[in-house]
């Protein structure tokens, strides 16, 4: 499946344009978001696909030399499993 970026979200679609999944990457200022939001349309879970956009999503941040402050629960027990991703927690 593949990942669109929006301006504040990273997202997947079907071929009609309904929204499948996506994580919400809030600003807080220029150089910090807010994960606060992971979604994954229940006719698509079990697929890992929360997993990956959370992947996606830390890579992305680390890229762009952004930190990241957690308030989705989904996130913040995928960045507790991945310790080798806590430098862009801020």
């Amino acid at each position: 499946m593949e990942f669109f970026y929006g301006i504040d979200r990273i997202y997947a679609q079907d071929e009609q344009g309904n929204t499948l999944a996506e994580i919400i990457l809030s600003p807080i200022d220029d150089n910090t978001v807010d994960i606060n939001h992971t979604f994954v349309d229940p006719s698509m879970k079990g697929q890992g696909l929360a997993g990956r956009l959370v992947l996606t999503a830390a890579q992305s941040l680390r890229r762009s030399g952004k930190k990241a402050v957690v308030s989705c629960s989904y996130a913040r027990n995928w960045f507790q499993k991945h310790p080798e991703f806590s430098d862009i927690l801020r």
